[in-house]
């Protein structure tokens, strides 16, 4: 396995489902230690750009390639390495996940998956869930009897169980309850950073970008239409959906409307 940290680069990136493009010629890199938001509105294609840059998907046009191989042919001897260091967490929290599998079972078969990558892993059920606020009591519960929310944090847990290089998290905490969502965002966010873990989180939630992310990239129309500091593009915003979003978010402007 390569001792390369992991970069995951998408290039002129179009896509569709037959009527006109969800995407149209989107580009980003994402590298270890980076903490990037994409933003946009509800049906702009955040999904669509996570299942694509995970491997999901195949774009219609352009390219994602991790470490400059295409994510979306990925040879059959790299795939257990690229499932290892790229790793992805959607929105209903249950894809890859066995359902009849207890959450413990869920955890180790994350670490039995690193270790067969070449990845070292500390083993520790209850710390992985400690991340996102599950006491330990869970382990024994199964996949399929948890709610929403805790399920999601468990695909969250399941995921940084691994240490991957990259994690591209799906509007990941929209089913965890508002008075637990920003101290799970924080601890996830301390654990990111404390391993260098380049981090993607494609929300239309912005107080959990603000918390999550160093810059975001806001997708309207099929393409980036601004790109900064969450905070400095919403007190300039220059689309009309940033705008929208600005104006309904005084604090984060220094409680000032934008211009």
């Amino acid at each position: 396995m390569s001792s390369t940290p992991a970069v995951l680069e998408a290039t002129d990136v179009w896509a569709g489902y037959g009527g006109p493009p969800v995407l149209a010629g989107v580009s980003l890199t994402l590298r270890p230690g980076d903490a990037l938001g994409v933003l946009g509105r509800s049906g702009v294609g955040k999904s669509t750009l996570v299942e694509i840059l995970g491997g999901g998907m195949r774009a219609s046009q352009g390219h994602v390639t991790l470490d400059g191989v295409p994510v979306g042919k990925t040879p059959r001897r790299r795939r257990k390495e690229v499932k290892a260091r790229l790793r992805t967490v959607h929105q209903n929290g249950l894809a890859g996940i066995d359902t009849q599998r207890t959450v413990e079972e869920t955890i180790l078969d994350a670490f039995k998956e690193a270790r067969k990558a070449g990845r070292t892993t500390n083993n520790d059920v209850e710390a992985a869930l400690a991340v996102v606020g599950l006491p330990i009591r869970f382990v024994t519960r199964r996949v399929g009897t948890l709610s929403g929310g805790e399920r999601q944090r468990v695909a969250i847990a399941r995921a940084l169980a691994t240490r991957p290089d990259l994690l591209l998290l799906d509007e990941p905490l929209t089913a965890v309850d508002q008075s637990m969502r920003e101290e799970i965002a924080d601890d996830i966010r301390a654990l990111v950073r404390a391993d260098g873990i380049g981090l993607l989180v494609a929300s239309h939630d912005v107080r959990l970008l603000d918390r999550l992310t160093d810059r975001v990239l806001v997708l309207a129309d099929g393409t980036f239409v601004e790109s900064g500091p969450l905070r400095d593009v919403l007190r300039d915003p220059q689309h009309p959906d940033t705008q929208a979003v600005a104006a309904s978010l005084p604090e984060l402007t220094g409680g000032r409307p934008p211009a």
